[in-house]
């Protein structure tokens, strides 16, 4: 078991947005419990003003990381890996103290999440080898069928304190060139602000990430409306809430990707395949003269 810590400080954690951690414009947080009911922190509350800050800063990011070079992206990527190597103890005893269970099943957990974040890492110079094409054509010409990021991404966390749930709803997108808005687990949030602050420490420029806290509910509803998101995943949006959420995102035709069909309960430990890296990359073909 690690030692107790020597001061019991109940944190209050800020938002994450371009990089920065800005208190909620409104002021607001809530308390944050653990699975036994007692107080573990306050996160803040995200207000709707908050969610639209955090989409600009998405939208700012963008052009710098979509352009960076995939081997780059899995570089830095690669790097955050070793910065969540460094905190794993933290990481599982805020699961212990957020869902319970013993030490030795958290620490794995958080190991299969930084493995998970290492094989996606592996991923941004190779997308383009599975998803790419040179096509057939009749006449002089080179068609090239190529994938590119779709934009803006908005993410509804797993409602689970698992750091596994969370890398694998959260790598896959940014490993494909997009930037982020990651609206955190309500009820078991710190996993979500934890790695907020190992991405401040790392090399991912500010605004690919951004994190809020706050409810789910109140959030949800003004990113699938929100003109500059170009997609959504409703992993952790509820259930009842769905289809109106699907409506508001039809708005600017955003993609829009639900994990878990009739809303079956996710497998985290499985193998993830490419479905969620595919989900967020949009193919585009180009026509060229074949030069002489």
């Amino acid at each position: 078991m690690p030692d107790p810590p020597r001061l019991e400080v109940r944190k209050t954690y800020k938002l994450f947005i371009g990089g920065a951690f800005p208190r909620s414009e409104s002021g607001r947080s809530y308390p944050v419990t653990g699975r036994r009911g007692g107080l573990l922190a306050h996160a803040a509350l995200a207000s709707r003003k908050d969610a639209r800050d955090a989409v600009r800063a998405a939208r700012q990011a963008f052009p710098g990381w979509s352009g960076a070079t995939a081997y780059n992206r899995g570089q830095v990527l690669y790097r955050v890996a070793e910065l969540l190597e460094g905190r794993a103890g933290q990481f599982a005893d805020e699961s212990v103290k957020a869902a319970g269970g013993g030490q030795v099943r958290a620490a794995g957990q958080v190991a299969a999440a930084i493995d998970r974040w290492v094989w996606y890492a592996g991923w941004p110079d190779k997308i383009g080898q599975i998803t790419g094409a040179a096509n057939p054509v009749a006449g002089p010409y080179f068609n090239l069928s190529v994938p590119e990021p779709t934009g803006v991404v908005a993410l509804l966390a797993p409602a689970e304190p698992s750091l596994l749930a969370l890398v694998s709803v959260l790598a896959p997108v940014i490993a494909t060139g997009n930037t982020a808005v990651l609206v955190a687990s309500e009820e078991a949030p710190l996993a979500a602000i934890s790695l907020a602050e190992v991405l401040a420490t790392s090399d991912v420029p500010g605004g690919v990430v951004n994190v809020l806290t706050g409810r789910t509910a109140e959030l949800a509803p003004v990113l699938a409306a929100h003109m500059d998101v170009n997609a959504i995943d409703l992993t952790g949006a509820d259930p009842a809430a769905r289809a109106d959420l699907e409506r508001a995102a039809a708005g600017n035709v955003k993609r829009v990707f639900a994990a878990g069909q009739d809303w079956v309960a996710e497998d985290w430990a499985a193998s993830p395949g490419l479905d969620r890296m595919l989900a967020f990359l949009e193919t585009k073909t180009v026509w060229h003269p074949v030069g002489t």
